[in-house]
């Protein structure tokens, strides 16, 4: 009898272990995967604006032109360990100037570098995952346009069990999805649509405006309702149109201060919202209006933390 149990539990371990080898399995993205399209390299400065790229892979200070050299360097210090924000300037031994567009594709939707690893969710895949492939090829692109940086970061430092990346495979299987966040009405106009393209994809506003799990995945029930900072006291605002967020501001209210950083109070933005600000400020007119809209659209609620957290 002992031994029928053994084996049957030897059975049911190995099982396991092959279901979950299979369902943590990253996700590549072959050449074939791709669709035919020449990189806009425009668009991909557009889109590169949009997700502020600059603001974690420029040196930390970096000024003018210098902000284009993505040579890495940050630390984000997170309740999971340090994060070594990557080179990902075109050089070919300490960047990504070596990776193909279906490497670069792959870890933008699907949280993969080129050597088919899980990626860390500190880089917002599951934000850029909404995006389209033609962007991300456009992105691309302008990125290989870039100065070359020669800059090896170190590795990430990461206690057990986070440092066994094969079980991000199920992080990403609770929480990489590329279905939009909000149910707009079929009537939605297109600059809400477009609000929504470049809100929840390239400029990731939900990734620090949104509350998470304990696992370190957004809550999309508090969408934009706000969170703690992570970046030490205090909180990230409310961006919706509930109580504690920006019900009082119109449209015209939020272009301007995305345009010029300053609130309709005649107050300007503080800490890490001045850089992303100054991003967006880059964008068309009508991008900013989009976000605008998209921001007056989404569902009220209110703010999911307190002013007095830290």
């Amino acid at each position: 009898m002992l031994k029928k149990l053994l084996a049957t539990a030897a059975v049911l371990a190995v099982a396991g272990g092959a279901g979950f080898w299979v369902l943590t399995m990253p996700r590549t993205v072959a050449a074939g995967d791709l669709p035919q399209h020449v990189a806009d390299l425009a668009n991909g400065e557009r889109m590169f604006n949009a997700g502020g790229c600059a603001g974690c892979h420029a040196a930390p200070g970096a000024k003018g032109e210098e902000r284009l050299k993505l040579g890495g360097g940050l630390v984000l210090a997170t309740p999971f360990g340090k994060f070594h924000v990557p080179n990902i300037s075109p050089d070919e031994a300490t960047g990504i100037g070596g990776w193909s567009t279906a490497a670069f594709v792959g870890a933008m939707k699907n949280g993969v570098d080129d050597e088919g690893e899980h990626l860390y969710p500190a880089f917002p895949y599951a934000s850029y995952t909404h995006m389209r492939t033609e962007d991300l090829i456009d992105l691309d692109g302008y990125l290989r346009s870039l100065p070359k940086v020669a800059n090896a970061v170190p590795d990430h430092e990461l206690g057990f069990p986070f440092n066994v990346r094969r079980g991000l495979g199920l992080w990403k299987l609770l929480y990489l999805d590329p279905a939009p966040v909000v149910a707009l009405p079929a009537d939605a106009s297109d600059a809400v649509k477009r609000g929504q393209y470049l809100v929840e994809g390239p400029g990731h506003c939900g990734e620090c405006h949104t509350s998470r799990s304990p696992a370190g995945g957004l809550d999309r029930s508090k969408w934009l309702a706000g969170a703690p900072n992570p970046e030490g006291k205090g909180v990230i605002p409310n961006i919706t149109g509930g109580e504690g967020g920006i019900a009082d501001w119109s449209e015209d209210d939020i272009v301007n201060a995305l345009s010029t950083g300053f609130k309709p109070d005649y107050d300007s933005f503080g800490g890490s919202m001045v850089e992303v600000q100054e991003n967006i400020s880059k964008l068309p007119p009508e991008d900013i209006a989009a976000i605008a809209a998209y921001l007056k659209a989404v569902p009220k609620l209110p703010a999911a933390a307190k002013k007095d957290e830290s």
